[in-house]
């Protein structure tokens, strides 16, 4: 009988297969990973194979056994360290580590206060496979110091692992399309590429955010400067500061789009509630609005409202550039004695909100913690609207005044489903479930938005507040044009009806001002900060922001898209065609060049200041680069 003959690469494969089941088990013990189908719990098991073949895979480069698995031994310990130290992380924080966390000092001096709590003599376990290969280093045969890995074995053997890689990626990509270019959430990533890929992709993305950075030139800010200062919009003097000292209260609408406002869908009206507002003699409600978000999507919405900039082409703000310098309106209502606060019951990771609010100079983040949320209450996304709403407005009751808190909903989220009792009308009837579901939830939040406006008036709250209310992006894609050809009674959607349908609610209520009525000029989220900001009475002539007054009798009828799209009041540019506004037939190039020309300019202005963080070199009080940002 002949005796065991292990195989070459014996130590490779142990240590490979260890630390792979080790991370899976500690994936579905340590972490708290939603996982909705057979496809998700596959990826997660799948997603450290590719990168433990190539980190395990260099010690097929080494000349010697001795070296080979010295360097596996290391990698072990090293990986065996990075995933504990997630372990304890999310135990504590209920989040992953990133490179701008280790930098936070105060993150890690709070976690100090509790190691004992934290750790304990189990957390060996989360070691187990260094020990299982030193076991294996100790007791497999040696096969020899000079042993040397032909280059084709190794070829082969990293085309393996990019195969697994690309698999991997491939999956991932299927369940959540654009996972890396929206990478706004740490547990998605972690949960779709794992965790050591993740943290390769959190150095890849903060080294490139830190490059830009470092090359940046304060002196880029003159150009930007003198163009703001150029376009700015002369302050309408009748509304300046008209209602300075009253709490403002901003809510995101989740993918509300105006198309189902003063509309029906068979008979049903979708938004009663808000209607009734459009006609409210203190309601300003402008019906030419538009959303200019990109892949950042909500956050998008968040950082446009508060810094009157756009977001990025890829990726979002929140997620790549939330070590910034900004100048928020947050940051700017705090100077002037306003408590700051946002009101979103989910968890404080998605889209980077807890440490991007921070740099906007939030004071309180109330996320899913402060709310109670149960099975009963929650659906899709999460907590629902109603209950939301009603027990935010008890948090608001127990906030100092004059106070600025920012509400973001959730239950009109794709794909937009409902529990059956809070289903208020019927679903429609196209080819789109999405679409059809859609008006439902639109109904329930407009229900929900009722309900509140109620609470502030039975707290108090109503009668000294100003109440701003503005979709945060689109709910329908274009994917679903056929089944808005049909709602829409049109033949098909072009990409000028695409464009228009970008349009989102904007209401500012503001109770007992009696002037209230529908304006129609052409405006978009990037001028929601001065607006707001001219109303309570706060200057910003030497802010570096790109909007302007929707009050102001200067305000331009001009719209800038992410994407290079425009619209004014004469034209619409999409797919590098222009418009006729009124009629929608193709007009000749040369009358949107001009605004082409500009939209580039703005877009490349704000990408700018993002990526170099150039506001770092700006004095917002005075208007000045500071003495040192010149280099």
């Amino acid at each position: 009988m002949k005796s065991w003959k292990w195989p070459k690469h014996s130590i490779l494969i142990i240590a490979i297969l260890a630390t792979w089941i080790k991370t899976a088990i500690v994936y579905r013990t340590s972490f708290e990973f939603d996982l909705e189908n057979g496809m998700q719990k596959f990826i997660l098991f799948i997603n450290p194979l590719s990168f433990l073949l190539f980190a395990y895979g260099l010690s097929l480069f080494f000349k010697t056994e001795k070296a080979r698995n010295r360097w596996i031994i290391g990698t072990s310990i090293l990986l065996s360290i990075v995933l504990f130290g997630n372990v304890a992380f999310y135990r504590f924080f209920n989040d992953f580590i990133t490179l701008p966390v280790l930098f936070q000092t105060s993150n890690f001096g709070e976690l100090g206060t509790s190691v004992a709590e934290i750790l304990n003599l189990k957390d060996l376990l989360y070691f187990i496979d260094v020990f299982i290969i030193l076991i294996a280093v100790k007791y497999i045969p040696k096969l020899g110091s000079s042993y040397s890995v032909r280059k084709n074995v190794r070829r082969a053997y990293f085309v393996l692992a990019l195969a697994v890689l690309f698999l991997n990626l491939g999956l991932a990509e299927t369940e959540r399309p654009q996972l890396l270019t929206r990478s706004f959430d740490r547990e998605l990533l972690v949960k779709n590429i794992g965790t050591y890929n993740y943290h390769l992709y959190d150095i890849y993305i903060q080294s490139k955010s830190s490059a830009q950075r470092a090359l940046a030139d304060g002196s880029e800010l003159v150009e930007v400067d003198n163009y703001v200062q150029a376009n700015q919009a002369a302050v309408n003097e009748d509304m300046f500061g008209k209602y300075k000292g009253r709490n403002l209260i901003v809510i995101q609408l989740e993918s509300l789009q105006n198309f189902v406002l003063q509309n029906d869908m068979n008979g049903y009206e979708v938004t009663p509630f808000l209607n009734s507002l459009i006609h409210d003699k203190d309601t300003y409600y402008f019906s030419n609005f538009y959303h200019q978000t990109g892949l950042g999507k909500t956050s998008d919405a968040e950082f446009i409202l508060e810094n009157s900039l756009f977001g990025l082409d890829r990726g979002a703000v929140f997620f790549t550039h939330s070590g910034n310098t900004f100048n928020s309106m947050s940051e700017k209502l705090g100077k002037n004695g306003y408590y700051t606060s946002v009101m979103h019951a989910n968890n404080k990771s998605f889209w980077n909100r807890d440490m991007m609010y921070q740099s906007l100079k939030m004071q309180k983040f109330y996320d899913i913690t402060y709310y109670d949320v149960n099975d009963e209450n929650s659906v899709n996304w999460g907590l629902k609207d109603i209950p939301f709403f009603e027990q935010s407005a008890d948090l608001l009751a127990e906030q100092p005044q004059p106070f600025y808190t920012r509400m973001i909903t959730l239950t009109n989220h794709f794909p937009f489903t409902l529990d059956e009792e809070d289903k208020m009308i019927p679903e429609y009837n196209s080819n789109s479930g999405t679409l059809n579901r859609y008006f439902q939830t639109v109904r329930y939040m407009d229900e929900a938005l009722k309900v509140f406006f109620e609470e502030l008036k039975e707290k108090g709250l109503y009668d000294n507040s100003i109440i701003v209310m503005y979709g945060d992006h689109y709910g329908i894609s274009e994917n679903h044009n056929k089944a808005m050809a049909q709602y829409l009674g049109k033949d098909e959607i072009t990409p000028y009806d695409t464009a228009l349908l970008q349009s989102v609610p904007l209401f500012i209520h503001i109770p007992g001002s009696g002037d209230g009525h529908v304006i129609d000029k052409v405006g978009g989220q990037m001028d929601l900060r001065p607006t707001i900001l001219h109303l309570l009475g706060i200057d910003t002539s030497n802010d570096m922001q790109l909007g302007a007054d929707l009050f102001s009798d200067e305000h331009e009828d001009f719209v800038i898209f992410r994407d290079g799209r425009f619209v004014t009041d004469k034209y619409v540019y999409a797919e590098e065609t222009c418009y006729d506004r009124a009629t929608g037939e193709e007009v000749d190039i040369q009358g949107c060049k001009p605004y082409i020309e500009r939209a580039q300019k703005e877009l490349e202005y704000s990408d700018k200041i993002i990526n170099g963080d150039l506001l770092r070199f700006y004095d917002e009080e005075t208007g000045n680069l500071l003495s040192d940002a010149v280099k």
